[in-house]
């Protein structure tokens, strides 16, 4: 039966829209979760994975449910503001799944854009993250698909964005590198097509490191 977050105010905790409420069948997880567990040779009956459906269950609903969101929604509120310099949030923390192998991928999003005659609230864009985020990605296609949300919507001059993300499937099984990253950006606008603004937004991302 799928979940109901059962939210009816205007916002949902956590700024998820009431119309995006989670359409998870989490009965259908359970049975499948069960039968992963028989198939790789465990007793789900066992005392300690009795639960362990459910819990897997409970997780897919919460880490995949910008599935049933749309983004859009955090960005219905703009303010008018003569500002026409370089708007920067770093370091967002960011955690998805990767679709090939539903692992976690952990890292953080730096986004900026230079406005045109309208700015958005601080945490909005951390939000619309957070609904792109939590569905199966590709950190390739989570990156372009920012950036592009954020030229229609805005109408700035110009939008970038850059993701640096540690991808369990490569960490943890596969080749095995711990230590690696895995870096993506995308440039639209003025960020594109002027290479000094682009030079500039990218030494106020990584500039001070090192």
């Amino acid at each position: 039966m799928p979940v109901n977050s059962g939210f009816d105010d205007d916002e949902a905790p956590g700024g998820s829209p009431p119309e995006s409420r989670p359409r998870i069948d989490l009965e259908r997880i359970r049975r499948a979760v069960r039968e992963i567990l028989l198939a790789v040779g465990e007793d789900p009956d066992r005392e300690g994975l009795r639960e362990t459906p459910d819990r897997v269950a409970r997780m897919y609903a919460e880490v995949f449910q910008g599935l049933h969101q749309d983004p859009r929604f955090h960005l219905k509120k703009l303010f008018t503001q003569k500002y026409d310099e370089i708007v920067l949030i770093k370091d967002i923390r960011l955690v998805s799944f990767c679709e090939h192998h539903l692992l976690p991928v952990v890292g953080q999003a730096h986004v900026a854009y230079i406005p045109n005659g309208k700015v958005i609230g601080l945490s909005k864009i951390p939000r619309v993250l957070d609904v792109l985020a939590k569905r199966p990605q590709m950190q390739e296609r989570l990156t372009e698909e920012l950036a592009d949300l954020l030229m229609k919507e805005l109408a700035p001059k110009g939008v970038a964005v850059v993701i640096e993300g540690t991808h369990s499937c490569m960490t943890i099984r596969g080749v095995n590198k711990p230590d690696s990253s895995f870096v993506t950006s995308a440039m639209r606008g003025v960020f594109k097509e002027r290479l000094a603004t682009r030079t500039e937004v990218m030494s106020l991302i990584f500039g001070a490191r090192g």
